[in-house]
Parts: structure tokens; C-alpha cells; sequence
């Protein structure tokens, strides 16, 4: 693998030269907040199968980091144009991220969604009822619950379209989420991974980083900040 200074510079060009950039996260992205992952190293299934505890932490105890702000510059100098996200702690809306570019898979702990026309409010308006008379539940996808269609389908979408397609922090196992990468390749698109283990798409992507997010993303934003000056 070539040293990680060289990769970062293929990938600030390749976002320099991207029409269409999608980032992708999972969990990986927070742990540098300090919120554990799943699969990682010390994360909590990878703990549970030691039949070790699992450590947790509330998601209100943590801000965002290095890699969510290096995402937030994406969008600010107008590269990014959407974002999918796995993780349901709130910290990229908290970072800056303008929710119209934000699909959240798997929900939000900070919001509720009506049961019958699927609309989402903050949980700090302390309201259970919707205004159109349905209730008021948790946003928070359990597993074997289906996701919220909007947000799969914008997502679905946003990857068939893109020309560079990043996951960032993502084992890519938890289905449907794990087909957007395949959707991009599929239309022609570059996949970057960012995750510090393996994946299923290892060997089909184009550029494979196993640092932590906040040694590539936020010198690679500021590469690609360079190259749009000149």
C-alpha cells in the first residue's frame, strides 16, 4: 500500500476533480468523539463475542470531531452533495450539516417520528402527538424494523448518481446500507474507504485507507482546499 501522504493526495484530487462526491458513514466516524463502533477493534459486538462488557457512553456527552467538521468543509465549499449516514447520535447535524443533505439510515436519538405520516420532530418540544393526530415515536431503527423510506431512497439515488463515492468508518455489512457502495461502483463511480478493518468491498475499491479518519479526511479536505485555489 503506498505510504498514507501519497494516498491522501490521490484522494484530494479525486475530490477536486469529483462532479458528484456521496460520503458515507458508520460508527467509525465516532469513536474518535469517543462513542464505541460495533465490529471495531474494541467495539461492542466484537466485545460481546470476548464475552467481554461492552462499554457505552451517552451520546450527549460527546461533540463532534475532526472527520465530522472535515465532512462539514466538504459541503461548505460546495463539494459535497449528500451525505448517508448509519450513526444515530445527532453529531453530524450538531456539526453543521444542513439537514436537506443528510440521509439518516438508522434514525436519530434526538427525534421522533410520526407513525402515521412518517414526519420528524425534536424530542425536546416534550410533544407525543403529530399534527396531523398520529403518534409520536422513537426515530431509532431497531433491528428488523424497515428504515424510513425517504431516506433510503434519497440515498439510493444520490449513489447512483455520484462519480466518487467515500465511506467513512463503515464496516459494510448491515444490509440494505451495504448496497450503496455496490450502486456506485456499478455506475462508474470511484469508492474510497476510510475504516480501520476489513470490509466486503476491500478488494473492489479504488483507494483504501485503515489510519484513523482523523489523520485522512480533515489534511485531505485542506489538500483539496489548496488545489481549488489555484
Amino acid at each position: 500500500m503506498p505510504k498514507l501522504e501519497e494516498r491522501i493526495k490521490k484522494l484530494a484530487q479525486w475530490m477536486f476533480e469529483s462532479k458528484y462526491l456521496v460520503v458515507f458513514t458508520g460508527a467509525g466516524i465516532s469513536t474518535e468523539s469517543g462513542l464505541p463502533d460495533f465490529r471495531g477493534p474494541d467495539g461492542i459486538w466484537t466485545r460481546q463475542e470476548k464475552g467481554l462488557p461492552t462499554k457505552t457512553r451517552p451520546f450527549t456527552s460527546v461533540d463532534p470531531n475532526a472527520g465530522h467538521q472535515a465532512i462539514v468543509e466538504l459541503q461548505n465549499i460546495g463539494k459535497l452533495k449528500f451525505l448517508i449516514s448509519q450513526n444515530v447520535d445527532n453529531l453530524h447535524l450538531r456539526s453543521g450539516i444542513r439537514p436537506e443533505l443528510l440521509a439518516e439510515l438508522h434514525g436519530n436519538v434526538t427525534k421522533l417520528r410520526c407513525q402515521r405520516c412518517r414526519t420528524q420532530v425534536d424530542k425536546s418540544l416534550g410533544i407525543d402527538i403529530c399534527k396531523c393526530g398520529g403518534r409520536l415515536v422513537s426515530s431509532v431503527v431497531n433491528f428488523g424494523d424497515p428504515l424510513p423510506q425517504k431516506d433510503l431512497d434519497d440515498s439510493f439515488h444520490h449513489s447512483s448518481r455520484c462519480d466518487l463515492f467515500m465511506v467513512v468508518g463503515s464496516s459494510l455489512v448491515v444490509s440494505p446500507a451495504n448496497d450503496m457502495p455496490k450502486v456506485a461502483l456499478r455506475c462508474g463511480a470511484r469508492l474510497v474507504i476510510m475504516n480501520q478493518g476489513e470490509t466486503p468491498m476491500d478488494s473492489r475499491c479504488h483507494l483504501r485507507f485503515e489510519e484513523k479518519i482523523g489523520e485522512v479526511l480533515p489534511p485531505a479536505v485542506d489538500r483539496l482546499k489548496e488545489l481549488m485555489k489555484k
